[in-house]
């Protein structure tokens, strides 16, 4: 055992030694409705007051208030009509008189207080309003939202679909956002067999390509390159070499064990590529490439789908938004609903079903069918969980490990 092992990483230095090289892409100038998802390289300042006039909150009367003098009810005869649409200048309230005003409309200059409709009686040209009320209610400030020149939202910041319409409302038409990473999936094997592909005697079909492109999508990664490659050793040295001149993340997947057939590491390094390295002492995906080019970082996954899915969730989406410019999703915290076997030298990964109990606490519960071969248990599983090795090679009910979600 300690000779194997010792050649391997631990988890923590294999993430390590993927993220420590790794800096945001070049940033760029995009169109505001073109940036939904990306993460800003610059602040956003506003670029004028929000609002940008005083404005009605409601739709009632503009008065001064000083015109309801004595005790309510008080009238005033209504001089015009505010809505909200564009003027050429704002509104004038002439003294002891009130504008009909709608939300979002151009505040007189004199006015200093809205009376909500409700508040209102309405008869022919004049509004009678029924109670007192306080100078100042129901108006929007100009500028009590921001102001020129304050910052809307800092570097880092990943665009939603909220953030977006603030930038917008702040008359900011463009952004620079980090670029997203170009990622090119190449699926080797002899057996396997493309989605909807008939299947020869002693072939299998594909999961891993629909599994890694299913989920870049999820994450935002819809332009994801799909090559299928025959175990040739100078097929998958040619493909490797022209995805590392095109992509910025190259996964591959099979071919970096130690079988005649397994052709993606020494492919690589005939390539141009430089080994980080080669094995974590983890289960499932223990035979985990990591190597680069340049500016192209290349993963190398086992064959297996349940390996896939373990070192895409804990290498290579890190990788990702290391590139983008934002930070790795974040593990969280749960108990184990039941006990669990664990490796005595490995991070043992596993798929479990999630749910708070009702004290608050998030139980993690494991499921059936863990080999690396199987995937149909993500049916019910909800997340990933990270069981630490342990000596007596069991890990207790209660204990607290780290999850993630699939």
């Amino acid at each position: 055992m300690a000779g194997p092992i010792a050649d391997m990483l631990a988890v923590d230095e294999a993430l390590s030694r993927v993220l420590s090289p790794l800096a945001p892409l070049q940033a760029q100038r995009l169109d505001l409705q073109d940036a939904l998802g990306r993460v800003l390289a610059e602040a956003v300042q506003s670029t004028l007051d929000l609002p940008p006039f005083a404005q009605s909150a409601v739709d009632g009367y503009a008065i001064r208030h000083r015109d309801l003098a004595g005790d309510a009810p008080f009238t005033l005869p209504v001089a015009d009509t505010i809505a909200a649409a564009a003027r050429e200048a704002a509104p004038v309230l002439a003294p002891h008189t009130a504008s009909r005003i709608f939300t979002g409309g151009w505040l007189p200059d004199a006015a200093d207080t809205v009376v909500r409709q409700e508040l209102t009686e309405r008869s022919g040209d004049t509004v009678r309003i029924v109670q007192a009320l306080d100078a100042g209610t129901d108006i929007r400030r100009q500028g009590e939202e921001l102001k020129l020149g304050d910052t809307v939202a800092q570097a880092g910041s990943m665009i939603t679909p909220g953030l977006l319409g603030a930038i917008a409302m702040a008359g900011v038409s463009s952004v620079s956002a980090w670029r997203k990473p170009r990622i090119a999936v190449l699926v080797t094997g002899d057996e396997v067999a493309p989605p909807g592909a008939p299947l020869a005697p002693g072939q299998i079909a594909d999961a891993n390509g629909p599994l890694l492109r299913a989920y870049l999508r999820q994450w935002g990664y819809a332009d994801v390159q799909l090559q299928y490659l025959r175990d040739r050793f100078a097929a998958v040295r040619d493909a490797l070499d022209a995805a590392f001149a095109s992509c910025d993340v190259v996964i591959t997947t099979g071919g970096v064990s130690v079988g005649d057939h397994d052709h993606v590491p020494k492919a690589a390094l005939e390539a141009g590529a430089s080994t980080r390295f080669w094995k974590v002492a983890q289960k499932p995906g223990m035979p985990l490439y990591v190597a680069a080019r340049g500016g192209s970082t290349l993963f190398g996954l086992p064959g297996n789908p349940a390996s896939v899915l373990v070192n895409l969730l804990v290498y290579v989406r890190p990788a990702l938004a290391r590139l983008e410019g934002r930070d790795p999703p974040a593990w969280a915290l749960g108990r184990l609903a039941t006990d669990v076997r664990c490796e005595t030298a490995k991070t043992f990964w596993l798929r479990m079903r999630h749910e708070v109990d009702e004290t608050g606490v998030n139980r993690l519960h494991p499921l059936p069918r863990q080999a690396s071969h199987m995937l149909s248990n993500l049916a019910r599983a909800a997340v990933l969980v990270r069981i630490p090795p342990a000596a007596d090679g069991r890990c207790a009910q209660g204990s607290l490990v780290h999850w993630s979600g699939l």
